[in-house]
C-alpha cells in the first residue's frame, strides 16, 4: 500500500496544510462563486469554513465602505452578544482597524494585555486577524477569535492569510456576477422607463416620468428636473419627486446665482458630496429639508442643445460611482429624446389643426358659393325682368324713385353673389411647384399619430420617377387629409391603407395618379353615385362637406377624383391632377 510519510518538522507540517487550504480554497471558492446568488450567504459559509479550520470560537469579515472608509462589519460567526459591538471602526482602531490600516497580519496571544483590543466577546482570550486585498486594493479583514490564551500560532497566522486571500478570490468573483446582474437589471429598468417614456407626448407627464423612474433605479431621497427657458436662460422646477418633508423650491433661477447652472454651462455631470456646508443651503434652487446629502446634476441635452438639468439628491453622504453616474446620463438622454418628442408632437398637433381651420374656411366658401349661385340664376330672371319693365312714368311720380332704388339693389346683390363665388377659390398666386410625393409624406406625418390610435398601418412605395404638380399645398393637403382620415374611420377595427402614386401617359398631356386603397367595409350602393354631393354623409356626426370640397378643390386645380372601386373588402379612391410643365 502506498503511503505518504510527512516530515514531522512543525514548519514542514504547516507548510503542507496551508499549501492543501490554499487549493482547497480555490477548489471552494470556484465553486461557491459559480453556485451562490447571495453574497453575503457566501461569505457567511466561508467565514464558517475559516472558523471550523482554524479550530476559533468566533469570527468576522468586515469589509472598508467606500463612502466613509470605515470597516463595516458584513457577516459575524459565533458571537452571541446582548448589546450591539462596534459594527464600524475607523482604520487604526482596535486590531482590525491596525490590520486594516496597515494592510498586515496580526497576532494577539492574550487580550487582556493587548492595548488595541475592543473588547466584543467577554471570553475572548486570544485574536488573530488578516488583511483581505483584491488585486493590491485593501478591501476588508477577516479577524478570529479565541475563549483560550495563546490559541492561536504563527502557522495558523499564515494559513489565516491564504485563506483570507481565498476569501477576497471568492468576494472579487462575487463582485464581478452581481455586477453583471445589477446592470442587467439597470439595462432591463432602462429599456422599461424608454418605453414609458417615449409613449407619453404631454411634456409634464414626461417630466414626472422621468423624476419618478430616476428616484427608483438610484434609489435617491429626492429628483428634480430643472427646465432651461432658452429665451430669458433661467431654470424652473418643472418636476420632482421626493419625499413629502422636503420642499423644493418654486419658480425662476437666474444661472449666475444657481447651483445647477454649471451642467449647463459645461454639458458635463457634476456632483457635490457635502450638502449640510453653509454655501449650498444658500443657494435658492436647493430643496430644503433633512436628509440631503449628496447630489449628482446631470444636463439633459438632445443635438447639442441643452433641454434642462436633472438632478439627483441621495440621502447622506453619497459618493456616486461610475456605474450610478452613467446610469443618470442615459436617463438624461433618453428624456431628452422623449421631450424632443413631445415638442415635435405639438408642432405637428398645431399643423393639423391649422389644416382644420383651413377646412372649415373652405367648407364655409363651399357652402356660401353653393347658396350664392343658386341665388344667382333667380337674380339673373330679375334683372331680365327688371330691364324690360320701363319706366314711363310722369314726373314727380314715387315709382320713378322705387325703380331707381330696386335697380341699385340688383346690382348691390350681383356684386354680393359674385364676391362670394370668389371666397372659395385660392388665389392663383399661392399655387407653386411640389413633389407630390413629398406633399403625401407631409400629410402622413400629420396623421401618424391618429392612424396609430385606429391601429392602421400605411404603405406608400417612392413612385418609380418624380411626380411634381403646379398647386396650393394647403388645399392639396386637405384633399389627402381628408382622403385619409375617410380611410381610417372606415376601418374602426384597425386595417391598412396602401397609396400608390404614378404617372399616366396618353391623353392631352401626362398626369399624375394617386390611388388610396383601405380595407374598410366598403361604400354603400345606394350612395355610390352621390357620394360627392354636398351634405351626403354615411356617418351619424359626419357633415357630408369632405369629399364635396375635395372634389371642388380638386377642379380648380383642373384635377378630379372618383371612387375607383369598392367592395366589403376595400375603397380605393382615386386622384388625378396635371403634371407640372
Amino acid at each position: 500500500m502506498n503511503c505518504v510519510t510527512l516530515n514531522t518538522h512543525s514548519e514542514d507540517c504547516c507548510c503542507f496544510i496551508a499549501r492543501f487550504l490554499s487549493i482547497f480554497g480555490n477548489l471552494y471558492s470556484a465553486r461557491l462563486a459559480a453556485s451562490t446568488d447571495d453574497p453575503a450567504g457566501a461569505l457567511r459559509e466561508t467565514l464558517a469554513v475559516i472558523v471550523g479550520t482554524l479550530g476559533a470560537d468566533a469570527g468576522s469579515i468586515s469589509l472598508l465602505s467606500p463612502d466613509t472608509g470605515d470597516l463595516v462589519t458584513e457577516v459575524e460567526h459565533g458571537y452571541e452578544r446582548a448589546a450591539v459591538a462596534p459594527d464600524q471602526l475607523r482604520p487604526g482602531h482596535g486590531v482590525t482597524g491596525w490590520c486594516a490600516l496597515n494592510r498586515r497580519p496580526v497576532l494577539v496571544p492574550d487580550v487582556r494585555l493587548e492595548p488595541r483590543y475592543i473588547a466584543v466577546r467577554s471570553s475572548t482570550r486570544s485574536e488573530m486577524a488578516a488583511p483581505i486585498v483584491v488585486q493590491d486594493q485593501m478591501v476588508g479583514v477577516v479577524d478570529l477569535e479565541s475563549d483560550r490564551p495563546a490559541a492561536f500560532t504563527a502557522a495558523n497566522l499564515e494559513t489565516l492569510g491564504l485563506l483570507a486571500h481565498e476569501a477576497g478570490v471568492v468576494m472579487q468573483r462575487l463582485w464581478q456576477l452581481g455586477h453583471l446582474r445589477a446592470k442587467a437589471r439597470q439595462l432591463e429598468s432602462l429599456i422599461t422607463a424608454g418605453q414609458s417614456l417615449v409613449a407619453k407626448l404631454e411634456q409634464q407627464e414626461i417630466l414626472a416620468t422621468l423624476t419618478r423612474e430616476a428616484c427608483r433605479m438610484l434609489e435617491a431621497r429626492a429628483c428634480v428636473f430643472y427646465l432651461l427657458d432658452t429665451t430669458t436662460r433661467r431654470l424652473r422646477c418643472a418636476a420632482s419627486s421626493a419625499a413629502p418633508e422636503l420642499q423644493v423650491p418654486e419658480g425662476e433661477f437666474d444661472l449666475e446665482g444657481c447651483l445647477f447652472a454649471s451642467p449647463v454651462h459645461t454639458r458635463r455631470q457634476i456632483w457635490f458630496q457635502n450638502l449640510c456646508s453653509p454655501e449650498f443651503l444658500e443657494m435658492p434652487d436647493m430643496p430644503r429639508g433633512a436628509g440631503l446629502g449628496s447630489v449628482l446634476s446631470t444636463p439633459v441635452v438632445f443635438e447639442n442643445d441643452v433641454l434642462g438639468v436633472l438632478a439627483v439628491f441621495s440621502a447622506g453622504t453619497h459618493r456616486f460611482d461610475n456605474d450610478e453616474k452613467r446610469l443618470c446620463a442615459a436617463l438624461a438622454g433618453l428624456g431628452a429624446v422623449a421631450l424632443q418628442n413631445a415638442r415635435l408632437y405639438a408642432r405637428v398637433f398645431r399643423s393639423e389643426d391649422v389644416l382644420r381651420k383651413n377646412e372649415r374656411l373652405t367648407t364655409l366658401g363651399l357652402l356660401a358659393a353653393e347658396i350664392a349661385h343658386e341665388i344667382r340664376n333667380p337674380l339673373t330672371v330679375i334683372k331680365l325682368l327688371y330691364g324690360g319693365l320701363g319706366g314711363d312714368f310722369a314726373p314727380g311720380d314715387p315709382r320713378v324713385t322705387d325703380l331707381r332704388v330696386i335697380g341699385e339693389k340688383l346690382d348691390q346683390l350681383e356684386a354680393i353673389v359674385t364676391r362670394v363665388l370668389g371666397f372659395a377659390k385660392a388665389p392663383s398666386s399661392l399655387h407653386s411647384r411640389w413633389s407630390l410625393a413629398e406633399v403625401i409624406e407631409d400629410t402622413l406625418v400629420l396623421v401618424r399619430l391618429k392612424l396609430s390610435q385606429q391601429k392602421v398601418t400605411v404603405e406608400f412605395p417612392a413612385p418609380a420617377r418624380p411626380v411634381s404638380v403646379e398647386a396650393h399645398k394647403g388645399q392639396l393637403q386637405q384633399v389627402l387629409l381628408n382622403l385619409l382620415l375617410n380611410a381610417t374611420e372606415a376601418m374602426p377595427a384597425g386595417g391598412s391603407i396602401r397609396l400608390h402614386l404614378q404617372v399616366i401617359e396618353g391623353g392631352d398631356a401626362p398626369r399624375a395618379r394617386l390611388d388610396i386603397t383601405d380595407t374598410g367595409g366598403g361604400v354603400p350602393e345606394s350612395l355610390r353615385h352621390r357620394i360627392f354631393d354636398s351634405f351626403l354623409s354615411g356617418r351619424p356626426d359626419g357633415t357630408g362637406l369632405g369629399l364635396a370640397i375635395a372634389k371642388r378643390i380638386l377642379a380648380s386645380h383642373r384635377g378630379d377624383i372618383e371612387l375607383a372601386a369598392t367592395s366589403p373588402s376595400g375603397t380605393t379612391m382615386r386622384v388625378t391632377l396635371p403634371l407640372a410643365k
